[in-house]
């Protein structure tokens, strides 16, 4: 709470700092009394708010030595966790032709793998929205990384093709509930959450970019499923790791191993699961997070079977998707300036409308070499959008549900991972792969639909 001697002291100095910022034009026109009245109860938060935030510089300023490391420690593993999640998310995309070709499978049947997938991931930010107040951070996260394990491990020797499919199914699962504990683990780290989300999301496209360029190499191989043993030790580090560093604890207790101070509180009577599925800006950053994961993998899971088949390249082609991930990889660290500078909504359009114009080049310009440049830059481009996504979502929903939220927001995302490469290959065994990329520049458009009808912030990040 905030006594009114402090407050008394903090509302002249805000006033006065908002007077100051009156340009001279202002001051020699008659002063417009109904728009200088100011309501006190705003004044008050504005105050609190001010009050808080050097609380919280205050308290990060007197950290010691050892909860420095620890916040280093969290937040490494962190990136690991979505290293490893980046990793398995670009994998599939050189893999798939492999697939067909083992399995002796359509466009159609080879993408039951994303359907199942969208189901799991589903069922997990459903699971992550029920557990998240009963069972810690710790906990759910360890979980995650078993149900991961279990997956790569029914992947490695290359079972049926339905066994396959349950792997998928499984790291769908594991994967929404990582990625919603790890993201609103994040956003309560105490100071440069936006850096700290940034770099998170470079790690994710680290492992994209990675990921690749193994699993071209494993889809010439006989045993081409032995690729998904790299992921398997990936997880089981990440195993062992969260389980040292987070002690199977929850975010509170976590938090307060860095000398933080206690989250905000809850302020509503409803359940958590509840408030989330009333809020309106959480179903609108779900469809335009679904609309933009969704383009992502299918970007980079079928650009390489289009390359191949349209351009008449050879299954090294796979390096392709490797630029993609390397421009998202690129995007995440080199424009956060820009983002900052030009704000998330503003910014976010003008890297949609780019995107576009590039995947107009790759449909309509029959170069290689022009298709591999073109598909590195929408990469670039596509970076940022994640990150600006989850800024705009802390100025717009309360603390105490974030958790339980982008994890409904990022499920829902990740299904889209799966669904509109269902939906694209469906289209594909339908009429042919040259109707990829008209259906790509038409989700990127309905992406600027959905993002323009995202609620303003409600309160500063």
């Amino acid at each position: 709470m905030v006594s009114d001697i402090e407050l008394d002291t903090l509302v002249p100095t805000i006033i006065r700092h908002s007077v100051q910022q009156i340009s001279s034009n202002e001051l020699k026109s008659p002063p417009d009394h109904s728009s200088i009245s100011l309501d006190h109860s705003r004044l008050r938060s504005a105050a609190s708010n001010q009050l808080g935030q050097e609380t919280t510089s205050a308290s990060s300023a007197q950290q010691t030595k050892e909860q420095v490391v620890r916040s280093r420690a969290q937040f490494i593993v962190t990136c690991c966790c979505m290293f490893a999640i980046g990793f398995n998310d670009a994998s599939a995309g050189p893999l798939l032709p492999r697939m067909q070709s083992v399995y002796q499978i359509s466009f159609l049947i080879v993408s039951l793998l994303f359907i199942f997938a969208c189901v799991g991931f589903i069922l997990g930010a459903c699971l992550n929205v029920l557990v998240s107040d009963h069972v810690t951070f710790g906990k759910v996260t360890m979980c995650s990384c078993i149900l991961q394990m279990i997956a790569f491990t029914l992947a490695i020797p290359a079972p049926p093709f339905p066994v396959f499919v349950l792997g998928y199914f499984i790291n769908g699962i594991g994967s929404a509930l990582q990625i919603a504990q790890v993201n609103g683990y994040l956003v309560v780290m105490g100071h440069n959450v936006n850096l700290k989300v940034a770099l998170s999301q470079a790690s994710y496209g680290a492992g994209a970019f990675v990921a690749p360029l193994v699993a071209t190499q494993f889809s010439a191989m006989r045993h081409w499923s032995f690729h998904y043993l790299v992921s398997l030790s990936m997880v089981t580090t990440n195993a062992f790791l969260t389980s040292a560093i987070f002690r199977l604890q929850s975010k509170e207790d976590c938090r307060a191993q860095l000398g933080l101070e206690a989250m905000e509180p809850e302020t509503s009577e409803h359940s958590p699961f509840r408030q989330i599925m009333n809020l309106k800006s959480v179903h609108i950053l779900a469809a335009f997070i679904f609309l933009y994961v969704g383009t992502e993998s299918f970007f980079s899971g079928w650009t390489v079977t289009y390359i191949i088949q349209q351009r008449d390249a050879g299954t090294r082609s796979g390096y392709i998707a490797s630029g993609f991930w390397g421009g998202i990889l690129l995007g995440r660290i080199i424009l956060i300036p820009l983002n900052n500078w030009l704000g998330d909504r503003l910014v976010m359009l003008i890297y949609i409308v780019l995107a576009i114009g590039l995947e107009i080049v790759v449909w309509l310009v029959p170069s290689l070499i022009g298709n591999a440049v073109a598909v590195s830059l929408v990469g670039l481009f596509f970076g940022p959008m994640f990150p600006v996504a989850l800024s705009a979502s802390r100025k717009v929903i309360p603390r105490w549900i974030y958790t339980g939220a982008i994890g409904w927001i990022t499920g829902i995302g990740q299904a889209g991972s799966a669904a509109l490469p269902f939906l694209t290959g469906a289209l594909a065994d339908a009429v042919g792969i040259s109707s990829l990329q008209p259906l790509l520049v038409g989700m990127m458009s309905a992406m600027i639909a959905m993002w323009l009808l995202v609620p303003r912030p409600t309160r500063p990040d």
